[in-house]
């Protein structure tokens, strides 16, 4: 994808120029994003997503003006005929290759920020109430109507004692009525509600957007483990290729320690001692990366990969007439000479084919790249064949 191309899907707007102009600074109403548009599930598919227990759910209504909500799975659902009652189906994308396929076309933003594709499915009058969510979103209008009310107001107080985040004060500023095609991206914390008129289906492509907290603890638990590998407690927890770090396998001592009357006192010596050691840890972006990889990669909850039916030894076989495509519940990223895949770091650094590979979600065998893989990369693919996050599609 260019980021300097116009696209359709962003209303004419490159990348680029999407990027600057509204990512987390102001929404956008697109018209017709994708003409024509039919999702690849209907809505009887997902009321029968919705049954299964791997795949997130909740039913969400009003009984008596009262939000009531309930996590699936559901033997069975409320009717369509049945007015003011809505279906949530997250990660449709990590259950039908189409879905996966719709929310590769946002791949203008890097991959550690995409996070899934949920689908609304609501009778006439269906809704979640007003709300704010703290990342930013496409709701791409699949089947049906439905009128969004949004607002940029900085009250965002909450309703107490509710199921859902709604909130308390809702001002909307702007309207919009939403056909099948239709797309309005709203940044973080914009006000929002959305009201189905007849049934109705929406498709919300979310991003992940964790607070720093989680970032500041994820990399501090990986400096953790890392140690724990260097001084070989938790040897292999890197594979073959182990985080660079300090070795502080040395024991604590205090030869010239005093005898002491106060033995309940905490020593000043002992905790000078793992200050000094903590501050031999490096923070640095190969410990960020390292952590960022692997959890960013790790797949959904709801992701099943499905091992090839007979083992395909790329190194005796190659070059072979298709490509490789990772699975739809396949996530890889790199970062310098680092590849990591579904919450793992590769075994082999991250040549140029692999990068292709990881970039565009696809690699030609005979192709550019295809060709430059050597025999430890495609033994390598042939594991991941064999664990089904990599699958061969020959050419038609």
């Amino acid at each position: 994808m260019k980021p300097d191309t116009p696209l359709e899907l962003l209303g004419g707007l490159s990348p680029a120029a999407f990027m600057k102009k509204h990512w987390q600074r102001k929404p956008l109403l697109v018209r017709q994003a994708i003409p024509g548009f039919r999702p690849s599930l209907s809505i009887a598919d997902v009321r029968e997503l919705v049954r299964r227990d791997e795949v997130e759910s909740r039913l969400i209504w009003q009984d008596g003006g009262e939000w009531k909500m309930k996590p699936g799975p559901f033997a069975r659902l409320p009717a369509m005929r049945r007015s003011g009652w809505t279906v949530l189906a997250q990660s449709t994308d990590a259950h039908d290759d189409g879905m996966a396929e719709l929310l590769h076309r946002f791949r203008f933003v890097p991959d550690a920020r995409l996070d899934d594709a949920m689908v609304s499915v609501a009778s006439d009058g269906g809704g979640v109430g007003p709300h704010f969510d703290s990342y930013d979103v496409f709701l791409l209008q699949a089947h049906g109507r439905r009128r969004w009310r949004i607002s940029a107001q900085r009250d965002l107080a909450l309703e107490e004692g509710l199921p859902l985040k709604i909130l308390k004060h809702f001002r909307p500023e702007q309207e919009y009525v939403l056909e099948p095609g239709d797309m309005l991206y709203l940044p973080p914390h914009v006000a929002h509600d959305g009201i189905a008129e007849g049934d109705c289906m929406t498709i919300s492509i979310g991003f992940r957007a964790p607070t720093l907290a989680t970032l500041a603890r994820g990399v501090l638990e990986t400096a953790g483990d890392q140690l724990m590998a260097r001084i070989g407690e938790d040897a292999g927890l890197y594979g073959a290729r182990p985080a660079p770090g300090p070795k502080l396998d040395k024991r604590y001592g205090d030869r010239g320690l005093k005898a002491t009357s106060h033995p309940a006192r905490l020593p000043d010596e002992l905790v000078r001692a793992a200050l000094e050691a903590a501050q031999r840890v490096k923070f640095d972006e190969a410990l960020a990366s390292r952590f960022l990889g692997q959890w960013l990669t790790e797949p959904s909850p709801a992701a099943w990969f499905e091992p090839a039916s007979g083992e395909l030894d790329l190194v005796r076989a190659w070059p072979l007439d298709g490509a490789l495509v990772p699975d739809r519940c396949t996530r890889l990223i790199y970062r310098g000479s680092d590849l990591y895949i579904n919450g793992e770091l590769a075994e082999l650094p991250a040549g140029s084919a692999l990068r292709a590979l990881a970039d565009d979600r696809r690699l030609d065998c005979r192709g550019r790249h295809g060709r430059r893989l050597e025999p430890d990369e495609l033994d390598m693919l042939s594991d991941w064949l064999a664990q089904g996050w990599l699958h061969f599609v020959p050419d038609a």
